[in-house]
């Protein structure tokens, strides 16, 4: 809709005032940036504890994240040089367990015409032979987007340290009809039934984006299919992912109802959409089921800041694993001066529901490794008219993983749902009723990052209207940032998403996991069906002087059946020469 684009108008705008600069993706240079100091100080204070980050410098995009004998290999966007976008190159970093990650020398960066210019996302396939290849987008010489392979320079190293780029790239170059300034980012691969290898491709045609199909025997020479996989009126698609999932949350063949799912990420709003729906091998047509809306009202992974996503199969414990990128909210100036932009969010399974509506997504189970000092609160009634309730027993809430479950006392004090909001996304009806707007059930949920005195306080909340289709309650969730810090300069948007929950059926219940982590509040309602990532930048409520709170800012009184906020301990990053000491 005009509205939520006009948000990141704005946003943009603003970014440029600022100087600072959201994922810079188009092929023409960027706009001059100011310079980074290399021997400047790492400001530590937001950093955070247990999302992943290197110590400092700009990242962005997750690339060729896969699982190869033993070890979780992530790739990303960074440039070694300073908190800007700029220098591109893929540094890479190992893990055995998704959470205490190893970093390596980057990967792959600019050696040869090819990929003078930059080397920008794609992603990793696992040949039958056992050889992991990367797929990614080079800029040559003449600013052309084109598609190049690298394999491992020695499959005996577990690492995979070193990656050889062979002198026949780039094997797919923007062939007649094709933008060759927007022409990237390469799939995982799959093979057909007859043998044959395909990849997908994001690239647009005029205000149309297109995710172009292209097929290979050898994995040398790629051939375009006839028509793409899939369209539509968004303008470019950029960091496409194709994959099969299922109603289980084990891998495809292990029972239950198979789709495939096919996610775009937009250039134009910054946001992403998916649809899921049959792909026919055989013809390699993809049709989307009918109910899924396809465009920037599609569905989402995440409401909120998240970006750039790629997913990949974990053979080791038959999930599918999504990465996301969550990019800063403040200025450049303030990413120079702090050192480091740009945070991965926490790896999450994800899997199609059980009724086929969806995808549902929830933090990998790993990272509850890291739940250290605990507190509870069990049936505590958190009266309606503006109560709150602080919970105690944690030495800091800033970096810390909360899980509750709220009961609504009354639903016939829910607001009828207002007709004009129909047509609407949620993030309009969040920022028309934010969690200061007095309702009748709701906003009810957590107040995080929150000082003392309650002048720094970030809102995770939910909020209920009766009149919703087929006369189900509309469940609204929202992460409200207005209030979450007194500094300047920064973008603080009210994001939302609805929650398909049957809330009177639930007999009142709504579940609500936030992963708090310093500039992080990461949130999952009804056990995953509504994800919104939020950036913030306190400066009140920071180490033990964050706290964290219920509130009820509506009519009707709110339970909390159960709550558990667990203090996380930080995930250990080292460097390769770290840990070869250490051995």
């Amino acid at each position: 809709m005009a509205i939520r684009t006009w948000t990141w108008v704005v946003f943009l705008l603003l970014a440029l005032v600022s100087s600072s600069s959201p994922s810079v993706r188009a092929a023409e240079a960027p706009s001059p940036q100011p310079s980074a100091d290399p021997n400047l100080a790492v400001d530590d204070v937001l950093r955070t504890g247990y999302h992943f980050q290197p110590p400092k410098h700009w990242i962005n995009d997750p690339n060729g994240v896969m699982y190869y004998k033993g070890v979780y290999h992530l790739f990303y966007q960074y440039n070694p040089k300073g908190a800007v976008w700029g220098n591109i190159v893929w540094a890479h970093a190992v893990s055995t367990d998704l959470v205490d990650w190893v970093m390596l020398p980057p990967a792959i960066y600019p050696t040869a015409p090819f990929d003078v210019n930059g080397c920008w996302s794609g992603s990793a396939t696992v040949l039958p032979d056992g050889t992991p290849a990367i797929m990614y987008t080079g800029i040559d010489g003449e600013n052309r987007q084109v598609q190049n392979v690298a394999y491992p320079k020695d499959l005996s190293d577990p690492y995979l340290r070193e990656w050889v780029k062979p002198d026949y790239n780039p094997v797919i170059a923007p062939g007649p009809g094709i933008n060759a300034t927007a022409f990237r980012d390469p799939t995982t691969a799959w093979q057909g039934p007859d043998g044959l290898w395909r990849l997908v491709i994001g690239t647009k045609d005029n205000h149309r984006g297109l995710a172009m199909l292209y097929r290979s025997r050898d994995f040398r020479q790629w051939a375009p299919a006839s028509r793409a996989l899939h369209s539509g009126d968004t303008g470019m698609w950029e960091c496409p992912d194709f994959y099969p999932v299922t109603t289980t949350t084990a891998s495809p063949g292990a029972g239950g109802v198979t789709k495939h799912v096919l996610k775009v990420s937009l250039d134009l709003t910054r946001f992403e959409y998916y649809t899921f729906g049959e792909y026919d091998h055989a013809t390699d047509t993809y049709v989307p089921d009918a109910a899924l809306a396809d465009g920037n009202d599609g569905l989402r992974y995440d409401y909120g800041n998240f970006y750039a996503s790629k997913t990949f199969l974990d053979t080791a414990k038959q999930r599918r694993v999504l990465w996301g990128w969550a990019n800063e909210s403040d200025s450049a100036a303030d990413d120079i001066r702090k050192g480091w932009a740009g945070v991965q969010a926490v790896p999450r399974k994800v899997w199609l529901s059980s009724d086929g509506k969806q995808l549902v997504q929830w933090p990998v189970a790993e990272i509850e490794s890291l739940r250290g000092a605990h507190a509870n609160v069990t049936d505590r009634l958190v009266k309606g008219g503006g109560s709150h309730l602080e919970v105690t027993g944690l030495a800091s809430a800033a970096q810390a993983d909360v899980e509750a479950a709220f009961q609504v006392m009354d639903l016939d004090k829910a607001e009828p749902f207002d007709p004009a909001w129909r047509g609407a996304d949620a993030q309009t009806v969040c920022a028309a009723r934010g969690a200061n707007a007095k309702g009748g059930v709701g906003p009810f949920g957590l107040w995080v990052l929150a000082n003392g005195e309650h002048q720094e306080r970030t809102a995770v909340f939910f909020r209920v209207f009766k009149g919703g289709d087929g006369g189900k309650h509309v469940v609204l969730m929202c992460n409200d940032p207005s209030m979450s810090s007194h500094a300047d300069n920064l973008y603080k948007p009210t994001f939302a998403g609805f929650v398909d929950v049957d809330v009177a059926q639930n007999g009142g219940k709504i579940a609500l996991r936030t992963l708090i982590d310093h500039s992080v509040v990461e949130s999952f309602g009804e056990h995953g069906k509504t994800c919104i990532l939020s950036r913030v930048y306190p400066t009140k409520a920071v180490g033990d002087k964050a706290r964290l709170y219920v509130f009820n800012n509506g009519e009707s009184d709110i339970k909390v059946t159960h709550l558990n906020a667990y203090e996380m301990q930080s995930a250990k990053i080292t460097s390769d020469t770290e840990e070869a000491q250490s051995r």
